[in-house]
């Protein structure tokens, strides 16, 4: 069983919008894009700041904070903060008599740097200690995020591996360690010449081919009430299981670029949409899309975005970035 899902969910708009939590693209003044690929981490990140709020479930927030520093001896660091939390929940003891209330939240600390092995090739790494706090349980655990990328002299292909939630539990709630929720992925990015928009592609989870979940209460296998057998499905159905399991892999993104100054975002992710989809037909699944644009000048950079991740909750995402 996996823990810390802070590990997993993304804090910046560009991100969310698109769809790709791994970002691969040359972007010298995005400190989220470092954050979440600590190989693209820039020189030009020094002295600036990155903002993110996000609107979660039910009056829950997430966000993050980041400042990039450039060592004269050791190069660029980045560090970060990045938090989740779930609000005030109400406390009963075994009589069902309250207690007042109590809080749950995850904090995870970071700190990046990368290394230029040449104009086109980088890698770099990421520390990231983490601490969950629910109620009067606590858990500890220390991660590490390790990158390589390639990004041309045109600068307009990019293209990232990346082994993510490397590391375990120091402290458990109760006593049992739980796994980090290790991701290797690959991601690239490229704009075509003269074309306004670029195209973003990410894989995950390459070390396990079946991502798919079998709901024991709905289950995807019929049996015929008569025989107690399985029903025999139709010979193009081994087709259709292997294109959806490599779909489960990908996601997929698009921004277009309107004289770089303003920026217009979709993403799809297609196991998040058969995952999240609703069973009523009659509604507009948009389960797995998410949208949002952006604004740069000389002097910030804002970005909005909003993911749907079912019919009930579309959380909104809002970044922002200027140099002192």
């Amino acid at each position: 069983m996996n823990t810390l899902s802070l590990l997993q969910t993304p804090s910046s708009a560009r991100a969310a919008a698109l769809g790709v939590d791994r970002l691969s693209v040359y972007a010298p003044t995005d400190l989220n894009v470092g954050i979440d690929n600590p190989s693209l981490i820039s020189e030009s990140y020094s002295n600036r700041v990155a903002l993110n709020y996000v609107g979660l479930f039910s009056g829950s927030k997430s966000g993050s904070v980041s400042y990039g520093y450039k060592s004269k001896i050791l190069g660029t660091f980045l560090f970060g903060l990045h938090f989740n939390s779930y609000g005030r929940f109400r406390a009963f003891d075994d009589a069902e008599v309250e207690q007042g209330t109590f809080g749950a939240a995850d904090i995870a600390l970071s700190v990046g740097w990368a290394l230029n092995i040449d104009s086109n090739f980088s890698i770099g790494a990421s520390l990231l200690p983490v601490v969950s706090q629910y109620e009067s349980y606590t858990a500890v655990a220390l991660a590490m995020n390790v990158a390589g990328s390639y990004v041309s002299d045109d600068k307009r292909f990019s293209a990232t591996v990346m082994a993510s939630n490397i590391g375990a539990q120091i402290v458990t709630f109760d006593g049992t360690a739980e796994s980090l929720p290790f991701n290797l992925s690959a991601s690239c990015s490229y704009k075509a010449d003269n074309a306004p928009f670029r195209i973003f592609l990410q894989l995950d989870h390459l070390t396990k081919w079946n991502l798919s979940y079998e709901d024991p209460l709905n289950p995807s296998t019929v049996i015929d009430p008569y025989t107690n057998e399985p029903v025999s499905k139709p010979w193009y159905s081994g087709v259709s299981d292997v294109l959806d399991g490599v779909a489960r892999h990908a996601s997929l993104g698009v921004e277009a670029d309107i004289k770089n100054i303003f920026f217009l975002r979709l993403g799809y992710r297609y196991r998040q949409m058969v995952e999240m989809s609703a069973d009523d037909r009659t509604n507009i699944n948009l389960s797995g899309f998410s949208y949002g644009f952006g604004l740069r000048t000389k002097k910030f950079e804002f970005s909005f975005a909003r993911r749907n991740y079912h019919l009930g909750q579309a959380p909104n995402y809002i970044s922002l970035s200027f140099k002192f």
